[in-house]
């Protein structure tokens, strides 16, 4: 009796223990386990990028799920428009500073035609890129005219399609601006120079303008900074070339 009793004392025992060495290898496995978890998930979130979006004037900033992705805002054809008939107006401008070198020697109007020709010219390469990463053709088709002109780009009235599309665009010189500005030497060119890039200027103001009144366009970030940036820099050397032409007619008089 004494050996059966103490024979099943030992396998009770015997169990236990091994019970007991099952459960501490469960929960160690079960704590390692977490452990690699909780590791994995400070590496993602170590690795992944926060995305904040900043909340209206007044309101809490969101944090955005890792996995948000940036999208372009939607088009407006007028955003479009704006910036094809821009890059026109502004190789006009770095056309009429091509003159300059060899049609005066004023120090001021070669400073001046210098930084008009710098600025535009980057902010047409600018102006183009926009454009192709949206898809959309980098310069202006001219609709409806393809009744009116012929193979080579002309109407009916003789006026080629690039004359026309000048036209529709605020401030652009005329030919006959253009020609004459070709033809002037030292102070005439000085004065038509100034007065035809003044005229162009108040031209690419009334582009900005329009685009803002049109309903639904501006709202990209990117091209909303580039016509504030326009407003704002043309604005300035309209005054800068004012005060020139004014600097010159007192020294006429």
């Amino acid at each position: 009796m004494y050996s059966f009793r103490r024979a099943n004392g030992l396998s009770a025992v015997r169990a236990f223990i091994l019970l007991s060495g099952i459960l501490l290898v469960a929960s160690a496995l079960a704590g390692l386990l977490f452990s690699l978890d909780a590791h994995a998930q400070q590496v993602d979130s170590a690795t992944s990028p926060v995305v904040v979006q900043p909340g209206a004037p007044g309101k809490p900033s969101k944090t955005l799920p890792p996995s948000t992705r940036a999208k372009l805002p939607p088009l407006s054809q007028a955003d479009v428009e704006f910036m094809q008939g821009m890059i026109m107006h502004h190789e006009q401008a770095v056309e009429m500073t091509a003159l300059i070198p060899s049609h005066t020697e004023n120090k001021d109007v070669r400073s001046l035609g210098a930084r008009i020709s710098s600025s535009q010219s980057d902010e047409i390469k600018f102006m183009r890129r926009w454009l192709s990463s949206r898809g959309e053709a980098t310069s202006m088709e001219m609709s409806g005219m393809s009744t009116t002109a012929d193979e080579s780009g002309t109407d009916k009235s003789g006026h080629s399609s690039a004359t026309m599309a000048m036209a529709l665009m605020p401030g652009m010189l005329t030919p006959e601006q253009m020609e004459a500005l070709r033809n002037a030497k030292g102070a005439e060119f000085d004065k038509l120079f100034l007065t035809g890039m003044i005229q162009h200027h108040n031209g690419a103001l009334i582009m900005v303008k329009d685009l803002f009144d049109t309903a639904g366009a501006g709202q990209d970030a990117e091209l909303f900074n580039f016509a504030t940036d326009v407003d704002s820099g043309q604005r300035a050397e309209i005054r800068i070339m004012q005060s020139m032409l004014d600097k010159k007619s007192l020294k006429e008089k």
